[in-house]
């Protein structure tokens, strides 16, 4: 009865979706406030419905209902209880529900906190979030029930895909959904403010916050993800260029475009259809990541189906979506009037040279991901393009973004003083020389590795001078340097705190790919290994049983200079009822490096096991990078500016009459 109930909820909020989608719409264009206050019931209709229909499939879940198909081929009795939560959203059909839940949440928070909207965009917004919602409602109930009934039902099932089975990845897909979904925002706003044909800084201001809570959710979510490959999949490595990596990591360098962008058109009034541009092409990659993952065009440990009438669904939703939203960009566009003008040395020219080089470099990922795929099409050729490619075609792209963002918060509004600026990076120059230098003379290159943590330190340099500028350390009395800290807005600290976090990032993954060692051997119990001077000498190896799986330890001892630096455990797992094999990494992290061990095949031969150990200098900078990154953009959300909203667009009106009497009245 539950899958029933959960079904039936699913329908109701179609429907739900269908007056939130047609009828505010209607009321929009007829000013009728009567159909356009129906769009708040509708959201939370369903919401509701959406709701229960994602509970009534978690209650299958936990509970083994193995009448319940899509529990029978993604849950197994013996799991343990968080992985029979996160097998809901571990295959196709509960991902869905998932992602139209939280679509639904996104709508939801529109109506409670969009109480400052204008009422005709709120609508029109909301009506756009519902056609969404009705799209992939429809997709959901057509072809991706999540409630079909088997009969008779199986007496256990066939249990989640181990490399699934991970804490990590219990939160990695909800926190990219966020993004995903999120990005829907900043499109409707987009969409609503092309149909109304206006665009202005109180429009930019709505957009910012939905773009950046989306943003720190994209940014999470790939991190958790990256973090889950480097100790799952025991290949040593954090990012392999993997073509469903790229399917989240272009919406991410989209948002950071339309991010930046919205900052220009919400300040100056500029860059208002460039801006709308960024908001419709960020979740049209988000929708043409969804099409890659189930469409069965990529071979992935990441990808949830393979089924080509899905795929042939969502591309048709797709080519809807983006053909339809492009259409009328390129009706409406025109007819928005410019903004403000500025100079080419200022803030607006820095932020719009950083919008260029990230879609040139989301350009280059997305060629490089689709040229194999339409190749493929065309004639059957098979082509892979992989890390050597992106290595040489997209890191160039990303060494002058992060010079000019050292340089643009120092920039001022519409005309700057670059020989000022010049001046106050001088620090940030002397650190970039001195790193290059220091870091060639150390390891004697690769001299593109130097270059690079010469640039993190340009840019970390230059993120420190200008907040300690703002705040005149060192050039005011402590007094009052505590007083501006205190009265810096939010947002200007978490610009700081994620340029100064990119800056870690990029030594760590710098550092990690150009000075990674690595050996591989066959090791018996009190055989030795040497790498990167340590000495690692396996122990043990013995057999356990865990809950769903049995496992292959071996107890290593890892000394440096003669001295214990600690014993590490890793594990072959074997999970019978797939008949799968899973690595899990033993992993000892410093401040400056991991080391690494991963479990191989049994060699026969010898009697031994195959092992593989790494040493990956300052890979550990790459998650307090992007820690740093999510923090940064949680402070600039929680900036008062952002969350009481732009200012009513109806005083604004309601001042200009006013304004122009003053100015033609009286002598």
């Amino acid at each position: 009865m539950t899958a029933e109930l959960g079904h039936y909820a699913l329908i109701l909020a179609l429907i739900m979706a269908l007056v939130q989608s047609v009828l505010p719409l209607i009321g929009a264009h007829r000013r009728d406030h009567t159909l356009m206050a129906l769009a708040g019931p509708a959201v939370i209709g369903q919401f509701v419905f959406v709701s229960m229909a994602f509970a009534c499939l978690m209650y299958a879940y936990v509970v083994s209902d193995f009448s319940v198909m899509n529990v029978a081929a993604n849950s197994h009795s013996d799991k343990p209880l968080l992985y029979k939560f996160t097998a809901v959203w571990g295959n196709h059909e509960g991902s869905m529900v998932l992602w139209v839940w939280i679509l639904a949440v996104y709508g939801l928070a529109v109506t409670a906190f969009g109480g400052n909207l204008p009422p005709v965009l709120k609508s029109r917004a909301l009506a756009i979030q519902g056609l969404i919602g009705l799209g992939f409602l429809l997709f959901s109930l057509g072809t991706s029930n999540p409630f079909m009934r088997l009969d008779p039902a199986p007496i256990n099932g066939n249990d989640l895909n181990p490399l699934l089975q991970d804490p990590g990845l219990a939160f990695h897909p909800p926190l990219l959904y966020f993004g995903y979904v999120g990005l829907s925002m900043p499109f409707a706003f987009a969409i609503a403010a092309l149909i109304e044909g206006r665009v202005d800084p109180a429009w930019a201001r709505w957009v910012r916050p939905w773009t950046l809570l989306a943003w720190i959710s994209l940014t999470a979510g790939i991190t958790l993800g990256s973090w889950w490959a480097y100790y799952e999949l025991g290949w040593g490595g954090f990012w392999f260029w993997d073509p469903v990596e790229n399917a989240s990591f272009m919406p991410w360098l989209m948002a950071t475009a339309l991010l930046h962008s919205a900052i220009v058109a919400e300040k100056r009034d500029a860059l208002k259809s460039w801006t709308v541009l960024l908001a419709i092409l960020a979740f049209s990659l988000s929708l043409l990541g969804t099409f890659l993952v189930r469409s069965g065009v990529l071979t992935s440990v990441h990808s949830f189906a393979s089924d080509p009438a899905r795929g042939a669904y969502i591309l048709g939703f797709l080519i809807l979506v983006v053909g339809g939203s492009l259409a009328l960009y390129a009706w409406r566009a025109p007819a928005l009037k410019a903004g403000g003008t500025f100079k080419p040395i200022s803030r607006e020219s820095a932020l719009l040279l950083n919008n260029l080089l990230l879609v040139v470099g989301c350009g280059t990922v997305f060629v490089a991901e689709l040229y194999p795929i339409v190749l493929d099409a065309i004639d059957g050729s098979k082509v892979s393009v992989g890390p050597p490619f992106f290595e040489k075609a997209f890191a160039p792209l990303m060494a002058p973004l992060l010079l000019v963002a050292a340089a643009g918060p120092m920039l001022a509004w519409k005309r700057a003083d670059l020989p000022g600026v010049l001046q106050r990076l001088s620090l940030a120059f002397a650190a970039l020389v001195a790193v290059i230098a220091l870091s060639y003379a150390l390891h004697g290159g690769p001299i593109g590795a130097a270059i690079g943590l010469g640039i993190a330190a340009w840019l970390f340099t230059g993120a420190a001078v200008d907040f300690f500028d703002r705040i005149k350390l060192f050039r005011a009395p402590l007094s009052e340097t505590l007083v501006r800290f205190a009265g810096l807005p939010r947002s200007a600290l978490g610009t700081t705190l994620a340029h100064m976090g990119i800056a870690v990032l990029v030594v760590g993954a710098v550092a990690g790919t150009a000075w990674r060692s690595e050996t591989i051997a066959v090791m018996k119990p009190g055989d030795h290994a040497e790498l990167a001077g340590y000495t690692v000498t396996l122990t043990t190896i013995g057999e356990s049983k865990g809950p769903n799986y049995t496992a292959q330890i071996a107890e290593m001892r890892l000394e440096r200079d003669g001295e214990l630096r600690g014993l590490m455990y890793p594990e072959k797992r074997f999970y019978p009822v797939q008949g799968t094999q899973t690595t899990e990494a033993a992993i000892r992290t410093t401040w400056f490096a991991d080391f690494y061990i991963a479990l191989g095949d049994p060699d026969e031969a010898s009697g031994g096991v195959g092992v593989r150990l790494y040493h990956n200098p300052f890979v550990p900078w790459i998650w307090i990078g992007a820690l740093m990154l999510v923090v940064g953009g949680g402070l600039s959300l929680s900036d008062r500016r952002l969350r009481v909203g732009a200012p009513s667009r109806r005083r604004a009106s309601a001042a200009q009459p006013a304004q122009a009497a003053s100015a033609g009245g009286g002598p």
